[in-house]
């Protein structure tokens, strides 16, 4: 199978015009074969995106991308579970399950399986593509020796995030509204002064993780761009990045050159940094390190 290169849901606040226009210019300038459109991190944003998303998603299908429609990460309230419902009704598109619920509710036809699932085995593997999961976005923490066990004999296509800030939690308590001194009640939509999350520092001013809403995440972008040749050699062919506010044309072009064998790992790397402001890379959970590490080829 040819290597698919794909783009997640937006995880951050957008102004609801930012993030129409950002899908409009990936339909239209972007090489890459699958987009996730959906919010994954909180409900309270949606209505905001939910007037544009009919034309979003028409513009990429017409654009021939392949559009898979991503649901909540947590569901919390009767309101969330109805929405849930309402979107997994939908017959016409694919749906990709963040939550274990949403899962139940595609058993038995064809769906995608989220990196918020907690799928470290091969049993639990089994289990799910048993119920329908033909395409499965690996968590994030799984390293190199777990996906070459994943991979043998699973029926499911296999997917890995290689560019983007790694979503590591998700919980009930706002913490950008905390950091504002208000009320997750009362938010304020605060989140949305933070296009890339709110980056935290140690009481030492080390950087450290970075928040988005109720989502804690890396403070370091994983980039697996080195990384890409073994991953296919594995069996692995589907590759996310996750959207920032840099120009993500750009960065899919890069990736795609380096899957094409038309720019190396190492020439990628150097324009990525320049394209987010020399932000920290890290690829340390697929090399069996600490995620917050970036190993260099060969040290491993």
């Amino acid at each position: 199978m040819s290597a698919k290169l794909t783009l997640g849901p937006v995880l951050f606040n957008w102004k609801p015009e930012t993030w129409r226009d950002f899908y409009f210019r990936i339909a239209d300038e972007t090489d890459v074969d699958t987009v996730y459109v959906g919010e994954v991190v909180c409900s309270k944003r949606a209505p905001f995106y939910a007037p544009h998303i009919p034309d979003v998603i028409e513009r990429l299908q017409a654009a021939g991308k392949e559009v898979i429609v991503s649901t909540l990460a947590l569901i919390m309230n009767t309101r969330e579970m109805n929405e849930l419902r309402e979107t997994a009704g939908d017959r016409d598109l694919m749906i990709e399950a963040n939550d274990v619920s949403a899962c139940a509710l595609l058993a038995g036809r064809p769906h995608a399986i989220g990196p918020y699932v907690n799928i470290y085995n091969e049993g639990t593997l089994k289990y799910f593509t048993g119920r329908g999961a033909t395409r499965v976005c690996l968590p994030v923490e799984l390293g190199r020796d777990a996906m070459t066990a994943l991979v043998k004999d699973t029926p499911a296509e296999l997917e890995v995030q290689v560019f983007g800030r790694l979503p590591l939690a998700i919980s009930a308590r706002c913490y950008h509204a905390r950091a504002h001194m208000l009320h997750k009640d009362n938010c304020q939509f605060v989140c949305d002064q933070d296009p890339d999350g709110l980056e935290v520092e140690t009481l030492d001013q080390e950087a450290f993780l970075a928040v988005n809403g109720v989502q804690t995440m890396s403070h370091s972008y994983q980039n697996l761009s080195a990384e890409l040749a073994e991953m296919q050699s594995l069996g692995i062919n589907h590759f996310r990045l996750s959207p920032h506010s840099t120009d993500m044309v750009a960065v899919a072009g890069l990736y795609r050159q380096v899957l094409n064998r038309a720019l190396s790992a190492d020439e990628a790397d150097a324009k990525l940094a320049g394209l987010t402001n020399d932000a920290a890379f890290s690829n340390g959970y697929y090399h069996g390190a600490k995620g917050v590490d970036f190993v260099l080829p060969g040290m491993d």
